[in-house]
């Protein structure tokens, strides 16, 4: 059974940068697309990046894309988010989400791949701030 752990949020300063990471275990990440989401207090989760099983297509949300960037290692079962110029608007917990693939590395994703539903391992998440 995949199990998935997100660490690496802080509080930062506006502008700067932090680089989330998700680290799997229980299952080899080759047969996993990853998304990465967030969520304010009293607001519902947003889905803001994905990332296909052999890391070959990626897709960013309009808030995110040009700062933030995901990436993986499958052989260190490792996803992680770089996320730079960071704003207030940026505050939230972050959480990673993995969904099966049929085919390792021959996925591809595209702006349908932030659906939750889609999701069915979630990591616990970690919180950044941004203060104004």
């Amino acid at each position: 059974q995949l199990q998935l752990v997100e660490s690496g949020g802080a509080l930062v300063q506006p502008g700067e940068s932090l680089r989330l990471s998700c680290e799997a275990s229980g299952a080899s990440l080759d047969y996993y697309a990853i998304a990465w989401f967030r969520q304010v207090p009293g607001k519902e989760r947003e889905g803001i990046s994905c990332i296909s099983s052999g890391g070959q297509s990626t897709y960013y949300t309009d808030p995110v894309k040009g700062r933030f960037t995901v990436s993986r290692i499958n052989v260190q079962n490792t996803v992680y988010l770089q996320m730079n110029t960071l704003q207030a608007e940026d505050t939230a917990v972050y959480f990673c989400a993995a969904r099966r693939v049929r085919a390792r590395f021959r996925d591809m994703v595209y702006d349908d791949c932030i659906g939750q539903d889609r999701y069915n391992i979630w990591g616990q998440g970690t919180q950044v701030t941004v203060p104004s």
